[in-house]
Formats: structure tokens, sequence, C-alpha cells
């Protein structure tokens, strides 16, 4: 697949954002590390080319679009607004070398208020016009549904938002989850930490970034996290209900529905669902054939709040998603110093999509 087909594919769809009314714009490729930093932590190190600018401190080239848009509609923006972009993004590929660490990303990103649930609906039809004709499977789903089961359980809130904190992190989760339900035993080392009289007695000379005071006060939340009374079996039960939601889109509405009857904490979230699966009818989408799956979107990038999708090749399991998108809403509070405006949107890949549509050589 030559770079002139990937460039004309991806002005292609630029233009058909275009013409659903949004403002083209542009971003820098070195982004301020510090920014993604304080969102997703150390973590995103691991996925981001980071350079050091002895102007402008510490630096990532652009590993999406999302963040600086938002940054400059939070900043410059009136609601409502819809924005498109075109260009390089990079990523490093530490877990599939094979893949490219440098590529095309087109976007449509939404900030409008009025009806989230029909603002989902008009980007992900937007999406599924857009890539008609290349045979994709469309997969859905809500990660404000699991959100708003972590903050029905109950549990001190310290652990509550241990579980909010690694959603995104399945294996963490599950983790946290057998710990605290203790089906998961403390280890040995941090059983004999927590039940020392002095757990810093013969610590030897103090290394790294961290005070005297902050590792004491650690050890004392520690503590008492180990006094908590376990989740019940009856929670875990609910939690691993929700996750195991996947079905098309009338019947996870239904199952959903049944299990907020002993779970009410998800009820308006489930609700949600059933606003955005009409206002998805009335788009033209089959939403009887549509998959949903409560579990999908939680290994993507950590700003998606709710509404998820993705559009994939199944024929080509090997090949990374056509199209990925969701909302965001919690990241234009994050990034308007308190002033939170909902958002939606995705990206589209014009490189898989022209080889998905043309076939790989």
């Amino acid at each position: 697949m030559t770079s002139t087909t990937i460039r004309a594919e991806a002005a292609r769809l630029r233009a058909v954002f275009e013409d659903a009314g949004a403002l083209p714009v542009e971003c820098s490729i070195l982004q301020p590390a510090g920014t993604l930093l304080d969102l997703y932590g150390e973590d995103i190190r691991a996925r981001a080319y980071v350079t050091q600018d002895p102007g402008r401190g510490e630096q990532m080239l652009r590993p999406d679009f999302t963040v600086p848009v938002v940054q400059m509609h939070m900043t410059h923006g009136a609601e409502p607004a819809r924005y498109t972009y075109a260009g390089e993004v990079f990523r490093r590929q530490e877990d599939h070398p094979e893949r490219a660490s440098e590529y095309l990303q087109v976007g449509y990103e939404v900030f409008d208020g009025t009806d989230p649930a029909v603002a989902d609906a008009e980007v992900f039809a937007l999406f599924e016009r857009a890539l008609g004709g290349a045979g994709l499977r469309a997969s859905t789903g809500d990660i404000g549904i699991l959100m708003a089961a972590v903050q029905g359980l109950d549990t001190s809130e310290r652990r509550r938002a241990a579980l909010m904190r690694h959603i995104w992190r399945p294996k963490r989760f599950r983790a946290l989850i057998d710990r605290f339900s203790g089906r998961a035993s403390v280890p040995a080392s941090r059983a004999a930490l927590l039940g020392a009289v002095d757990p810093m007695a013969g610590a030897g000379p103090m290394i790294g970034l961290r005070s005297e005071a902050e590792i004491a006060a650690r050890i004392d939340a520690l503590r008492e996290d180990a006094n908590e009374p376990p989740l019940s079996e009856g929670q875990v039960a609910l939690i691993d209900a929700v996750l195991a939601v996947r079905e098309t889109s009338v019947f996870a509405l239904e199952h959903l529905r049944d299990i907020a009857v002993d779970l009410p904490a998800i009820g308006p979230a489930v609700e949600r669902f059933a606003q955005r699966s009409e206002a998805l009818y009335q788009r033209g989408v089959d939403v009887a054939r549509l998959d949903f799956e409560a579990a999908y979107g939680r290994t993507s990038m950590e700003y998606y709040d709710g509404f998820v999708f993705g559009f994939y090749a199944e024929a080509r399991p090997d090949l990374p998603p056509v199209a990925t998108g969701g909302r965001y809403d919690a990241l234009t509070r994050q990034l308007g110093n308190g002033t939170s405006i909902p958002a939606v949107g995705g990206v589209i890949r014009p490189d898989i999509l022209s080889a998905v549509q043309g076939g790989w050589e």
C-alpha cells in the first residue's frame, strides 16, 4: 500500500468529517510530556517517544490528537463544536514490534452537551458511513457502566478509588478484586511489614524520592486497608456479571437491566445505554445486530469514561483496529480547570482501512 494511496484515503475521510460540519484543526507534533504524565502516570512512557527540550522541558512526540484538541477547545472553543484533523502519531510497539510506530490518524471530535446520547450516535453512525463497504465488524461498550458498578460497591472510598484507577488495567483490576474479597492471600513480606511494631526499624539509609513521612503514611494506609472487611461474594459476583455481558445490544440491555435489580448503582448508566441505542436506531444503525461488550475498551487510552466503539477486519485479527472512539467527559474536566463539557469522538487509521479495502501485498 503506497503512501500516496494512504494520504488520499486520509484526505477523503477528513472531507467526510468536514462535510458533517467539523472545523479542521492542526496540533503540534511535539506535546508537553507533563500533561500526559499527569493524566496517565508513568505508564504512558512505555507507549510514547519522549525527548528533552532545553527551553520547553520534557516533550513527547504526539501519541494521539484527542488531548491537544481538548486543550485547545477548553481554552478557546465555544460549545457546541466539531473538529477534524489528520496527521501522524507516534506510538512505541514493544508488544507488537511488527506494527508501525508512526502512522496517520484522521479524527472527528464533538463537544456538545445538548444530548450526549444523540452525540454518541452521531459519531458512531458517521464512522460507520465513512467506513462503509470495507466489510468491518463493529464492537461497542460502555466504560461508564463498570465505573457505576464500582462506585456502588459497599466498601471504603480508598478501595473504590483504587479500583477506579485501574479499570483500564484488567489484570491489576482483577488482582485488586481478589485481594479486597479475600480470595488472594496477603504476601508474607507485606504481612510481616504491616505486623511490625516499627516497620522502619533497621531500614538503612533512605534511597529514592519518597520521604520517611510519605512511606509511613503509605504503611498506615495499607494497615487500614488490611482491617477493612472483605467484599462479599455477592458483590464480586455482580462485578463479574457486568464484565461478562457480551451480546448484541438489544439482549445486552435486557441483561444489564436484570443485573441492575441487584446492583441499582448501574441503573442510570444502563438507561443512558438505552437512550443511546434508540438514538443509534434513529440514525439508521442496525442495533439488533450491533455487538456490545461491557468489558470492551478497557485497554485503550485511559480517558474514555462512557460509550466506546471500534471497527475491525474480522478476517484479519492480527491487524489493529481500523477505527476506535468513545466518550471522554472527565478528560474535559481535567484539562478545563474544573469546567467540563460533554465530549465524544474517534479516530480512523487510513493505512489499515486502505489495506483492508485493497488487500495486503
